[in-house]
């Protein structure tokens, strides 16, 4: 579905966005949001930045006036020139280029991205640096990391077609991604093909590992960035951009749906966006200015690559397995369901069409029919294999005969729970929906604004929680706390089952007051904390707890940065 969205730009200073919130919905913009998306059904947005070529930006534009120490202008330059100096100790000589790509707070919209539904992320200050330059001595991939302890050196091959060593995963595994990414996309859309040279790498990677704030998506981006421009290839367009990255990054073995890639590479400073998929295109958001985002670690790890089977996995195999049961329901032939109804997107026409013919009454919202249908024709708690293949007259195996990641789930999972899977994304594509038109809509107050989009987070988390199963006690918890101290709203954001939350909340000393309260209510005492302070002593305790929880304001996307000459 394409959604038009009118939006008034305006600009506003070092406004820093955080915010949790527990209210009701007004039943009066809910009505008048219905009406308008309903109007805007079939247009296609015109203010989309997918068509818009990833340009160089110089570095005072990127980091000049952000909201954290990362983002701190002399602080970036510090960064910088510790990169430089490394890169140049290492390889021998200086990076012929930089190049950056930012982690991603999910705002809501949780897992609905593969379903080929809209979300509403922004970009956020913590980024990634990859510094490059091609080595014509030496015939392979080099990569270095800043934090050689926690990242050792790799060497591969420069083969486009090398395979990634899913049994041993490394984070080399996402820069060889990236690069794969890079040939497969030339190749299949009839651009030049560069020859392969040998490439010196060097990675500064500031989105914490296993936070749910995409650093793994950072790090493709980035590289992919990288890696075009130190070979010679032309800059493309963002949505190419984010569309290639997205495949790419499934070499390490998870069926992300592209969400993570897109933001990464078409945020815009002080703008959220409403990404869509198929084809992916971005339109910015503007926030209320009254709202303020706080990004709290729940100091549980989370790594997509690393669970993917036990968890992320499992749930797109879910949906896959839901849309099936659905179209089955309403009269999809199994050559159709295989071939045809693949996500719960594609389903909803025969939903619409079931319930035009045997239904008057007109839906509240476009997912009360979805809801409705999910309701009537799929049955509530764990439906076992054997089950399933019953109700759909084939195998799951043939369901997925095309699909290596989803067969090494049917190998481990038994059992499944497609209703509640269901239930939660057709819920949750629709307070997507509602959150971009309360933010669009004028005639709404910010105070009121921020009221309907906090109940709208509220309502995610506990959707996430009940429906879709994918948090943990921690993140309740953290949830929960963030709530108490006075957040309008508050979520898990990401992939979950640890990582982070985000919180929205209604004016920047609300913000600040909230934050000092979870660094001593939460985070002070933690068993990690402890851990790191008997480490490495009470100051790196305190940088670490201002690292995990920390006011964020909307980022600038990814870009090839060109850093003058006072800064290095």
């Amino acid at each position: 579905m394409w959604i038009y969205i009118q939006i008034l730009k305006f600009r506003f200073f070092s406004v820093k966005a955080t915010i949790s919130c527990c209210v009701s919905r007004a039943e009066d913009i809910g009505r008048d949001a219905v009406q308008e998306r309903r109007a805007w059904k079939g247009e296609r947005e015109t203010e989309t930045m997918a068509d818009d070529v990833l340009c160089d930006l110089d570095f005072c534009s990127v980091y000049t006036g952000t909201s954290v120490d990362f983002g701190d202008y002399d602080k970036q330059g510090t960064r910088f020139r510790a990169l430089r100096d490394q890169f140049r100790a290492e390889f021998g000589k200086e990076p012929a280029l930089y190049a950056r790509a930012p982690g991603r707070v999910n705002l809501i919209g949780e897992h609905i991205d593969y379903e080929g539904y809209a979300v509403l992320p922004m970009a956020i200050d913590l980024d990634t640096i990859v510094a490059i330059r091609v080595n014509p001595t030496r015939d392979a991939i080099t990569l270095r990391n800043v934090d050689e302890n926690k990242f050792g050196q790799l060497t591969y091959t420069t083969d486009p077609d090398q395979e990634v060593d899913l049994r041993n995963h490394t984070w080399g595994n996402y820069v060889i991604s990236a690069y794969k990414g890079v040939f497969d996309h030339l190749r299949a859309h009839d651009y030049k093909v560069p020859e392969t040279q040998g490439l010196d790498i060097m990675v500064d990677g500031r989105v914490p590992t296993g936070s749910g704030l995409s650093s793994s998506a950072a790090l493709v981006c980035s590289s992919a960035l990288a890696i075009m421009a130190a070979l010679g290839v032309p800059r493309l367009k963002k949505g190419e951009v984010a569309e290639f990255t997205a495949k790419a990054e499934q070499y390490v073995g998870v069926m992300s749906g592209g969400m993570d890639q897109a933001i990464s590479v078409m945020g815009t400073w002080l703008e959220a966006q409403l990404i869509e998929f198929n084809p992916v295109r971005a339109s910015p958001v503007q926030l209320p200015d009254a709202c303020y985002f706080i990004v709290a670690n729940s100091l549980k790890v989370s790594e997509k690559a690393v669970s993917g089977v036990a968890h992320y996995n499992v749930r797109v195999v879910e949906c896959r397995i839901a849309s099936a049961l659905l179209a089955k329901k309403l009269g999809a032939t199994n050559d159709e369901i295989m071939g045809g109804y693949k996500t719960l997107k594609e389903v909803e026409p025969l939903i619409e069409a079931f319930y035009m013919e045997h239904r008057e009454s007109q839906p509240d919202d476009d997912s009360s029919w979805c809801v409705a249908a999910v309701e009537e024709f799929l049955t509530t708690g764990y439906r076992t294999t054997p089950d399933i293949e019953k109700d759909l007259g084939l195998k799951l195996s043939q369901l997925f005969e095309d699909d290596a990641a989803s067969k090494n789930v049917l190998r481990d999972v038994y059992s499944f729970k497609p209703h509640d899977r269901a239930m939660h994304v057709y819920t949750e594509k629709q307070r997507v929906y509602d959150f971009a038109q309360v933010c669009a809509d004028s005639r709404v107050s910010h105070a009121k604004a921020a009221a309907v989009l906090g109940s709208l987070m509220n309502a995610s988390h506990k959707s996430c929680a009940e429906y879709y199963e994918c948090s943990c006690a921690e993140l309740n918890t953290l949830v929960e706390l963030l709530r108490e101290l006075g957040a309008t709203g508050a979520r898990l954001t990401g992939a979950g089952w640890g990582g982070c939350a985000v919180a929205l909340v209604k004016g920047k000393e609300v913000a600040l007051k909230i934050l000092k309260e979870l660094h001593d209510k939460f985070y002070k005492d933690h068993e990690v904390v402890d851990k790191v302070r008997k480490e490495a002593g009470d100051d790196a305790a305190r940088k670490f707890i201002e690292e995990m929880a920390f006011i964020s304001t909307p980022a600038q996307g990814a870009c090839i940065i060109t850093v003058p000459t006072d800064v290095l």
